[in-house]
């Protein structure tokens, strides 16, 4: 299940130790409740209510009763009053209370002469550079006068009309991700500064009804001088960069190890970096105050090797990079980078064919390699000392045997969660981890029987954490990584309507197996769809190999849970999947008539 939703438990039954065993998933049970726990919070303006009791008899939620189906699972959904909302859920003389607490998202606009709370920003020690914005703002009441006064400046703060919120990433899962216009009385002013060094922090302060009242902010506004850049050396083995100054934001393409660049902003935690990403300040070390850091690129040489095809730049120091994928194309971008190049050994490859380079700006040089092929499988990029090692790795070797028609095909299957780690659980608590591993099991055993070679992050119930999934991707490369789990909604989905089989994927290597896979599963089955989705997810990102999640139906729905734990239809599902498998390479074979290498 992808996490965003976490399961617990409200009931005068609580399930330990399933193991797999498929007879606690069909038991008959007491009243139970699945989800959500007592107590629970969330901004939602809906829930859904997910649990069973024995089929025979009625049950009520708050006296309305419920429809189940013939198993006794039921997921009816509830609208939601901001603040305690109490349900009591009744089944013959069992009863579950449960309280439910909605916190609303708009921040309170505040009575009287006053700031709302935490709302004045920064909210953190910011470092910006002459010249550029730096802005604050604050909620305070209609037609106050708010001015903030910082380093002999005055900024008037300017009251915001017809203000847009944007839900959550995940609000796409739930069909709910569209702008919501709130009135929040926001005041936003900015300003510019010239001089360097620390400008203090900002003094705000409102007027209204000819009272004025000030405050302190929290950040200080420090500007940084260019003539004494600080220069970073990353740490981490992919520095995890991403497009603004907090998780929140997107993930660039990792920086590698021993990376240098130059810091031009610092906002909390995070250092902004010369090519324009952030990155947090404990995956680098502050090499001390330098120039600019900038590197010329003359001649590039390539070699062919059993992995792939390796590509070799000579730098005077590690820049920042990006790496961008099309469909029968992979740009490679250095940044701090400028070009003396007048010869390239060219790679003797079939599986390239051609290999361009352009100086786009006057510090960023861009390298295009056109492939034969528009499936592409996998790449790694690392710095040995100065020198960028760029490889992209061969098609594998398909025999397509009409027995066998997987050897020479390496696949890694990742069953989701395990040991504490539940995952999503059914309507009586039957947890996913279980599911994903039975599943696994059973496609391990098909995919050997067409060939191929099968590895598995767990064999057994046990925590594997996600980054030891992500390293033995990484350190086996195999020709596909499929991570197996079973789906949850985040609230404010409806669980009892929400069905179907869902992949996802975040390379666009990855992207026509999913589509793929998707449909041939959808129709070969006869199940439902969910949908085929880029995510930015753990067992999605490794982009030495193809790797997708799959989402192989909807464990809170309470009819498809039935299907699910059903031993004949998993049996069903792990072949046609590994139909799915041999079929999507005998597509790409023929369609694309891959060169065997």
């Amino acid at each position: 299940m992808i996490k965003l939703l976490k399961m617990a438990t409200v009931s005068i039954v609580i399930l330990e130790n399933y193991m797999g065993d498929i007879s606690s998933a069909n038991a008959q049970q007491p009243l139970y409740l699945a989800y959500p726990p007592n107590n629970h919070q969330t901004t939602s303006d809906k829930i859904f209510l997910i649990g069973t009791a024995s089929s025979e008899g009625k049950l009520f939620i708050n006296g309305q009763e419920i429809n189940r189906n013939q198993a006794g699972h039921f997921a009816p959904s509830f609208p939601l009053n901001v603040g305690k909302n109490h349900f009591i859920i009744r089944y013959k003389k069992e009863e579950i209370k449960l309280t439910i607490n909605r916190i609303s998202l708009i921040p309170e606009i505040p009575q009287g002469v006053t700031f709302a709370s935490q709302s004045l920003t920064p909210k953190k020690n910011i470092a910006r550079l002459p010249g550029e914005k730096v802005c604050f703002s604050a909620i305070a009441p209609k037609d106050a006068t708010v001015l903030v006064k910082i380093s002999n400046q005055v900024v008037s703060l300017i009251p915001e009309k017809n203000s847009l919120d944007l839900p959550p990433n995940s609000g796409v899962l739930i069909d709910q991700n569209l702008p919501i216009l709130t009135n929040t009385n926001k005041y936003k002013g900015c300003t510019v500064f010239s001089e360097f060094g620390q400008q203090g922090t900002p003094l705000f302060e409102l007027s209204l009804n000819n009272q004025t009242m000030t405050k302190s902010g929290v950040g200080t506004v420090e500007i940084l001088s260019p003539y004494q850049t600080k220069i970073v050396e990353i740490t981490a083995n992919q520095g995890v960069a991403r497009t603004g100054p907090s998780t929140n934001y997107s993930r660039m393409t990792p920086l590698p190890k021993g990376t240098i660049a130059a810091i031009t902003g610092k906002e909390g935690e995070w250092f902004r970096l010369d090519y324009g990403a952030w990155i947090k300040r404990d995956e680098t070390r502050v090499l001390g105050i330098s120039s600019p850091p900038k590197t010329l690129i003359k001649s590039i040489k390539s070699e062919v090797t059993e992995q792939g095809t390796k590509i070799i730049f000579p730098l005077q120091i590690p820049v920042p990079l990006t790496v961008h994928q099309e469909s029968n194309k992979i740009v490679l971008s250095l940044y701090n980078t400028i070009a003396q190049t007048d010869i390239i050994k060219f790679p003797l490859t079939s599986f390239i064919n051609n290999f361009t380079w352009q100086q786009v700006t006057p510090t960023q040089t861009e390298y295009t390699f056109e492939l034969t092929s528009n499936q592409q499988w996998g790449y790694d990029l690392q710095y040995e000392g100065t020198n960028l090692i760029f490889l992209l790795r061969n098609p594998p070797k398909i025999e397509l045997a009409n027995n066998r028609p997987l050897v020479g095909i390496k696949i890694l299957l990742d069953p989701g969660h395990g040991g504490e780690e539940l995952g999503a659980k059914g309507p009586n608590g039957y947890p996913e981890k279980s599911v994903n591993l039975t599943i696994s099991k059973l496609l391990k055993n098909e995919l050997i029987k067409r060939g191929a070679t099968v590895y598995t992050t767990r064999e057994t119930d046990k925590f594997v954490s996600l980054q030891e999934r992500v390293n033995l991707i990484n350190q086996l490369k195999p020709t596909l990584s499929l991570s197996i789990h079973y789906n949850a909604l985040p609230d404010g989905g409806d669980a009892l309507n929400t069905a179907g089989i869902g992949m996802f994927w975040y390379h666009p290597q990855a992207q026509n197996l999913s589509v793929f896979l998707h449909n041939y599963l959808t129709q070969k089955l006869n199940r439902p769809s969910y949908g085929v989705f880029w995510n930015n997810l753990a067992l999605t990102r490794p982009h030495i190999t193809p790797s997708i999640l799959l989402e192989l139906g909807f464990m809170i729905n309470p009819d498809e849970f039935e299907w699910i734990i059903n031993p004949t239809e998993q049996e069903k599902l792990a072949q046609t999947l590994a139909d799915g498998i041999t079929e999507w390479f005998r597509h790409l074979y023929s369609r694309e008539k891959m060169v065997i290498e």
